[in-house]
């Protein structure tokens, strides 16, 4: 059972376009970051890592600042049910932590299953695009308040 999750905001051209990915039916059809739970016995950056890889192929770049540089929460109870039940018995909230992952300038993801498109936005953009409000403020806070 998962507690806790990782949001990696994959950047390319010196921070000015961020990568949305669109979640593809089965998993809710809305754009949002690279996102995923942290499984048992794995560091946020570890699962970072891992999500990054499965779900756009990106591997062999730092996670800046190297860590966590951001965390929200976000009540559970607006994941479907089926979705909840990934989760432990009365927790009320998900943790978040979030990385950022500067991709090279022509890099292009190859998407998993999870995703059926996506495409690159300004982070001002990305952050109106994302559906979650919390996963859009930790990207401003990130990208346009640094």
């Amino acid at each position: 059972m998962r507690e806790a999750e990782v949001a990696i905001f994959v950047t390319r051209r010196g921070r000015s376009e961020v990568l949305v990915a669109h979640r593809s039916p089965s998993q809710g059809s809305y754009w949002h970051t690279v996102a995923g739970g942290i499984e048992r016995d794995e560091t946020p950056l570890a699962a970072a890592i891992r999500e990054l890889a499965e779900e756009t192929g990106l591997t062999g770049v730092e996670l800046q600042p190297g860590g966590a540089v951001a965390e929200y929460a976000y009540p559970l109870s607006e994941e479907p049910p089926e979705r909840s039940a990934l989760y432990p018995e009365g927790l009320v909230e998900v943790r978040v932590h979030c990385f950022v992952a500067d991709a090279p300038d022509d890099w292009e993801p190859t998407l998993d299953w999870e995703h059926d498109d996506y495409r690159w936005c300004a982070p001002d953009e990305a952050a109106s695009t994302l559906r979650w409000p919390e996963t859009a403020e930790a990207l401003r806070r990130l990208l346009l308040e640094a």
